[in-house]
């Protein structure tokens, strides 16, 4: 496969093969892939752990033990037992550390279960929205839960039957219920606790991932919330540890390494894509943050 074609891992035969690292022949067109975390992750390179990267599916899984970081868009953290992590189609994603994971995993294709969604995925599971929070810790019980539900759909995935992809198809859609049942109090709780000024920076993160590519200035990102630059750092830089421009830095460089890592398309090409004013420019900023050249970090990805 040519890098030019996985620029966002378009199928999940292709994500088994490059990112889990797994030889058996899958089939193109496949649309769902469950398992256990232990079992996707025991090939995964432990040095680069799973590169930033964007998925033409959904992914939704269960943490129950194991070292496992996420980034998710403009959001870093490290997850702890009976997390539950939601990754959006298309959301740009990086684990740079996965070691020793136990729990449930599942990739699917929005359209494989379109037939029993009344519109779109995001207004009947509006966790699957960019916005929403993609990190919910659940209860024993919850996670007890949402684990019976990777079973039975691990199962079901396993075993011959004429009717697989429709029991296929429901079993999902009673995880996804599941989930929305379990993810709504928690989605609530945690808007409710957040302070104005967590409030602010989430806004501000949630901003950054929509434009980091065209929008660059921080003053910009304080006039679209309202607020002054000065206000905006300080709560910027007391929620998440880091400046704003740290932040809107930080997503542009994931994003070229998903381009470098990930295409054939050269680098005056990138640094258009990109938006910076030429080749020269987005070749010092990578050195600048990375202290290498990007075709230097090409090879290194």
């Amino acid at each position: 496969m040519l890098k030019k074609d996985i620029l966002i891992i378009p199928d999940l035969a292709a994500f088994e093969k490059l990112i889990n690292r797994d030889s058996k022949p899958y089939d193109i067109n496949m649309m769902v892939m469950p398992g256990t975390l232990e079992n996707k992750h025991k090939n995964i390179d432990p040095e680069k752990g799973i590169q930033a990267l964007r998925r033409q599916f959904n992914l939704i899984y269960i943490l129950l033990d194991g070292i496992h970081d996420i980034q998710l868009g403009a959001d870093y953290r490290w997850l702890k037992c009976n997390d539950m992590v939601i990754v959006p189609e298309n959301f740009l994603a990086a684990s740079p550390n996965v070691r020793n994971c136990i729990g449930y995993c599942i990739h699917f294709k929005t359209e494989f279960i379109q037939p029993l969604l009344k519109g779109l995925l995001t207004e009947e599971f509006p966790y699957f929205k960019a916005d929403a929070e993609h990190i919910i810790n659940l209860t024993a019980e919850e996670s007890g839960i949402i684990q019976q539900s990777f079973r039975d759909i691990i199962t079901e995935y396993d075993r011959f039957s004429h009717e697989k992809d429709y029991l296929l198809r429901n079993y999902i859609y009673i995880l996804l219920l599941r989930i929305r049942e379990i993810y709504r109090p928690h989605a609530r709780q945690i808007s409710q606790s957040a302070t104005r000024s967590q409030k602010i920076a989430n806004e501000f993160k949630h901003l950054v991932e929509k434009n980091f590519i065209r929008i660059r200035e921080v003053k910009e990102y304080a006039s679209m919330l309202h607020i002054t630059p000065k206000h905006l750092s300080e709560v910027v830089k007391n929620d998440t540890g880091k400046t704003p421009r740290d932040i809107i830095n930080y997503m542009l460089l994931l994003e070229a390494k998903v381009l470098l890592g990930s295409t054939d398309k050269t680098v005056t090409e990138i640094a258009h894509q990109l938006s910076f004013q030429d080749q020269s420019h987005f070749s010092h900023f990578i050195k600048q943050h990375l202290g290498c050249t990007p075709l230097e970090l090409r090879k290194k990805l």
